[in-house]
This record gives C-alpha cells, sequence and structure tokens, in this order.
C-alpha cells in the first residue's frame, strides 16, 4: 500500500493558483491539476460525503450542511455522526482490500460514530453556567491529550466567527503532522478551512489586501504539510470542495413565506423563533440553495409561485425535476430553490429586528435554522468591538450571564458565497496531485476522489 495524504484547501480554485501561493502552484507543477466538477450543492457537507462515498447527496443523504429533520420536526446543521452518511467509506471500502490499512481524518465532517482509525474534530465544552470553552473530540480518546499537550487547546474561536484567523488552520495541520508522524495512518484526511472565511467576507478578488493575505498564509500552511507528507514517504493530493462566488444580492426567502402568510412563528421572552410544527411552508437556507419544505402537496403551486417572484432566485426545483440536481433523497424539501450567480439565500425570518431571538447576533451555528455568514463579521455598530467583548468575557469569567451579542444583522455584508456549479470551470474546484499519473483524464468529479485514492493506495 502507498501512503496518501488528501487535504481539503477550501475555497481554492484554478484561478488561485499564482504568485500569491507559489508551493501549491509548484505541487501542482511538479504533478498535475485539473477542474474538479462537483455536487449540487456545493456545499462542505455534502461535498465532503460524496468525497468519502463516491455517491451523489441522492444515495449518500447528505443534501446539505443541514436539513429539516422530519421525525424531530428541528431544523439542524452541522450534524456530527457519520452514521447519518449513507453508503460505503473509503476507509471501509479499504478495509475490505487489507485489514491492515488505517486511516486518519482530520476535520474532514461527519467525523464521529466512525470507522476510521484516527480522528479529531471540534467539540466546544457546553458548561451548565452558558460557557462554550474550546476543544475537540478524538478518537482514540488519548489523542486529545496528546495533541493539547502538544499545540495548546483547540482555538475553537479562531476557527469559525469574526476572530477567524490561520491559527485555527495551522494547529489542523500540525496536529496532522503528529498523527502521520506517531501512528503512520494509510490514508490521512485532513480539512484546511481558512481561506474560505475571507473569501466570504470580501469576494474572490485577489486584489483584496485580506484575500492576498489568506491566499499567502493557506500556501504556507498547506505548503509545510505536504512537505511533511512527502519527506514521511506519502503522496500529497489536494482537493477544493468548491469556488466561491462574487454576491452582492441577499435573498429574504422565509421573509417572503412569511409575508404570503406560509411560515410561522412563536414569541419567546420578546423574540421570534421559526415554528416548524406549524408552518405550511419555511426554507432552510444554505448558501445558494435553499430546501423549502411544505406541509400539504396542495399548497406547492402557491409555493413556488411565492419563490418565482423572488429576486435572485435562478430556478425551483419540484419532486419531477430534483432528480437532475441528484437531490431526490426523503431529506430534502419538496421545493428546491437555486440563487443565481450574485445571490445567496438568508435565513432571517423575522420582519423587525427588534424582534429576532436572542441568538441571531451571536455566533450560534446550531441554534439558527439556516447557515449564517454574516457570523464572520463584527458588527459595525460596536464603537470599540475589543471593548465590548472584553467587556462580556469579564463578566462571563466573573459568574455572570452575558451575551456575545456582537454580530451583525446585514447581510449586504457578505460578498462571497457558493452552492450553485460556478459558470466557468476557473472558478470552481479543483484537485492536484504530486503525481501526475493520478490524475490521467482532464475531467475528475467529486464522485471520482474515492476511487482515485483507492487506486494511488492500492495500484
Amino acid at each position: 500500500m502507498k501512503p496518501i495524504l488528501a487535504m481539503i484547501v477550501v475555497g481554492l480554485t484554478p484561478r488561485h493558483l499564482g504568485p500569491l501561493t507559489p508551493r501549491l502552484l509548484a505541487l501542482a507543477r511538479e504533478g498535475a491539476m485539473v477542474p474538479l466538477r462537483t455536487v449540487t450543492p456545493a456545499v462542505t457537507c455534502a461535498v465532503q460525503a460524496s468525497f468519502m462515498t463516491g455517491l451523489t447527496p441522492r444515495e449518500h443523504g447528505i443534501v446539505g450542511n443541514g436539513w429539516l429533520f422530519r421525525d424531530q420536526m428541528e431544523v439542524m446543521l452541522w450534524r456530527q455522526s457519520n452514521r447519518l452518511v449513507e453508503g460505503e467509506k473509503i476507509w471501509e471500502a479499504a478495509k475490505r482490500r487489507d485489514a491492515s490499512f488505517t486511516c486518519a481524518n482530520m476535520f474532514w465532517w461527519y467525523n464521529m460514530a466512525s470507522r476510521h482509525d484516527f480522528g479529531v474534530t471540534p467539540r466546544p465544552i457546553y458548561k451548565a453556567d452558558g460557557r462554550k470553552l474550546p476543544d475537540c473530540y478524538t478518537v482514540p480518546a488519548g489523542l486529545r491529550d496528546r495533541l493539547t499537550e502538544r499545540l495548546g487547546p483547540f482555538p475553537l474561536f479562531q476557527f469559525w466567527g469574526p476572530a477567524t484567523t490561520i491559527a485555527s488552520t495551522r494547529w489542523i495541520a500540525e496536529a496532522t503532522k503528529l498523527v502521520m508522524a506517531e501512528n503512520d495512518p494509510t490514508l490521512t484526511l485532513a480539512y484546511l478551512p481558512h481561506l474560505d472565511y475571507d473569501l466570504q467576507r470580501f469576494g474572490p478578488d485577489e486584489t483584496h489586501p485580506a484575500v492576498r493575505k489568506s491566499l499567502s498564509e493557506i500556501d504556507t500552511v498547506a505548503g509545510d504539510l505536504a512537505e511533511a507528507a512527502r519527506a514521511g514517504g506519502r503522496s500529497v493530493v489536494v482537493l477544493s470542495e468548491y469556488g466561491i462566488t462574487k454576491v452582492d444580492r441577499p435573498i429574504p426567502i422565509n421573509r417572503a413565506l412569511r409575508a404570503a402568510g406560509l411560515l410561522a412563528v412563536r414569541e419567546e421572552d420578546g423574540g421570534e423563533l421559526l415554528d416548524p410544527t406549524v408552518s405550511k411552508a419555511f426554507a432552510v437556507a444554505d448558501h445558494q440553495i435553499a430546501h423549502v419544505y411544505v406541509s400539504d402537496p396542495a399548497l406547492q403551486p402557491k409555493v413556488r409561485e411565492v419563490l418565482q417572484g423572488l429576486p435572485g432566485i435562478e430556478r425551483v426545483y419540484d419532486a419531477a425535476d430534483k432528480h437532475s440536481l441528484d437531490l431526490d433523497h426523503p431529506r430534502s424539501g419538496e421545493l428546491v430553490a437555486m440563487a443565481d450567480a450574485r445571490s445567496w439565500f438568508t435565513y432571517y425570518y423575522w420582519t423587525d429586528d427588534r424582534r429576532a431571538p436572542d441568538f441571531a447576533q451571536t455566533v450560534e451555528i446550531h441554534r439558527k435554522p439556516g447557515y449564517d455568514p454574516v457570523e464572520l463579521f463584527l458588527d459595525p455598530k460596536i464603537s470599540s468591538p475589543k471593548l465590548a467583548i472584553g467587556k462580556r468575557l469579564l463578566l462571563r469569567k466573573l459568574g455572570f450571564r452575558a451575551l456575545m451579542d456582537v454580530i451583525p444583522l446585514d447581510a449586504s455584508l457578505v460578498k462571497g458565497s457558493h452552492g450553485r456549479i460556478t459558470d466557468r470551470p476557473e472558478d470552481g474546484p479543483l484537485i492536484i496531485a504530486d503525481r501526475a499519473d493520478l490524475l490521467r483524464t482532464r475531467t475528475i468529479t467529486a464522485l471520482d476522489v474515492k476511487p482515485l485514492l483507492l487506486d494511488a493506495i492500492f495500484a
């Protein structure tokens, strides 16, 4: 068996390979690079599930970063259990071929309740007093202690949110090096998300200083990781899940459904909460795609009419044509709305910001019934953000409850999004291999990644 490192550099496109990414460019020139045709929706959980199974969302069931769990009538995003992913995973297929095969999953999603041998994934500690402490979950359990002792606690608050920096991605890369050196897995899967965040904040324009800085930073971290892997006798494959495109039009899909009398809310302590149990229709917004759940089939024509009247919606898919997206799975909405290239969907459902729920202005990925990229920004209305955050942290340290409500409610701040297939391959994802023989064809899809890696290991 030939050991492999497969790392995801999120948001990396063929257009990014150049002076700002010299080490990734050198890797591509030494081996090969081709554009990658991704799946719909082009979002993290769905694409990674296709990478690990070689299946479409119709087959593996990961129809987005989240969906309505119909048995519980709750919207849940960013679940962790690998048992949600249907189909044979790459490590299961490899173990069938050779029982001595081992796999390390370093932050690829659906990391828990899995049969891989080594795994690390974000897992905060939620204290009874409301505090959220940085931490991670590992398999085996003792790996967490080894990584924390060597690298410090996983920098959770720099992994997502307005304080995001290269530090969390660097921690993942260093943890991956440690696992490769000490455990020698046959297949190592690593997830390096840093570039994605500034591309959403500022758009894909490489002239923006923050984007240029992020490209340079991720090139350094990914280059170092590739160098360590190759020094240990591994081949290296670099993947990206999707390309980020410039957007300037948020689509308030749930507010439109509410205005049409289809979405219902309930009031709790002065704030409004989406109520899926009595709503006739509502959307789970996920970047440039939205699953729209409709309680009564007879209402679908009305819901479709509402959606088709919204600027920015390119197309609405129903049961008859969801098959063309490979999204005809029971977890999908009765309707699926796709944004055009310059638009994306907000989850907002309230019509007065004074009635927004208390979590709306916090980083709260598990309570919001949809993806919220505005969590990457600090509220510009706060005159002294560091002072405001420091005050809240001090109150928490003293034992008081303090809401970290520093996130704005202004969707126009977001300049980059993804989810639909990009119009041009150079703006979409890619695959790089340091061995040119691994990329013999000029057309590679997300479904080809699993067999490609298996062939690289066992050929």
